[in-house]
């Protein structure tokens, strides 16, 4: 059941109509209309099967703005980098202690990084990271051993994406706080990096659909064509 603050915004949008960008962003940013600051999302609809390995479509993405999402991050080290990940501003830190807490079923982060070194032990958790998109891969940067860089980047905007089971991109490009020219660049950035992933495999279109939304609001159909000839 939507409520009346929801029915209001959604009368301000035509469900048949791809908006160019600039008007899209306008357009969420009125319907954010929670006395709260809204998160906007962005969600991008791909024709991929990502039950084919060589269809999976996931890497990260250095955002012009802050989301101003603070991200909770979780790092799987050993040794001296301990130290490095601690001064970048890791939440957790810890190696074999934190593996063990998370088969416990704690998995209260948003971002999991690992060093090479740890994968081995990592890997005794892909049945629980696997599902809860935590688990540090390569093609996102999440597996490094440079992780003060990599959660300083986290930290500044950098974004990891991810096509889910159904082949959906889900990702937060801002607040409602942002300027609209904010926002469309973030969302520009977003949507560059995933165009620029598409699978060599895939045929047939590649992006079936891309909507932009506030946390509270109505999706707001976003028109493809400028990335549909990339």
């Amino acid at each position: 059941m939507r409520g009346k603050r929801y029915k209001k915004s959604a009368e301000l949008v035509d469900r048949n109509r791809e908006y160019n960008l600039d008007e899209a962003v306008a357009l969420v940013r009125k319907t954010a209309t929670a006395k709260f600051n809204e998160t906007i999302k962005l969600t991008i609809v791909l024709g991929v099967d990502v039950k084919q390995t060589d269809q999976i479509v996931r890497g990260t993405v250095m955002l012009p703005h802050n989301t101003g999402k603070v991200l909770k991050i979780a790092v799987f080290v050993k040794g001296e980098k301990e130290k490095d990940a601690q001064a970048a501003g890791a939440d957790f830190v810890g190696s074999s202690d934190l593996v063990d807490k998370v088969k416990k079923g704690w998995l209260d982060f948003d971002i999991a990084i690992a060093t090479p070194d740890m994968m081995k032990e990592i890997g005794s958790l892909a049945k629980i990271l696997g599902p809860a998109g935590l688990m540090p891969n390569p093609k996102s940067g999440t597996v490094t051993f440079d992780v003060g860089k990599v959660v300083a980047e986290f930290k500044k905007g950098k974004t990891e994406y991810r096509a889910d089971q159904s082949g959906v991109v889900h990702a937060v490009i801002g607040q409602a706080k942002l300027t609209e020219a904010q926002l469309k660049e973030n969302a520009e950035a977003l949507v560059d990096a995933v165009v620029q992933a598409k699978p060599v495999s895939v045929k047939g279109q590649y992006l079936n659909r891309i909507v932009i939304s506030s946390a509270m609001g109505p999706g707001i159909k976003v028109d493809r064509q400028k990335y549909i000839k990339i």
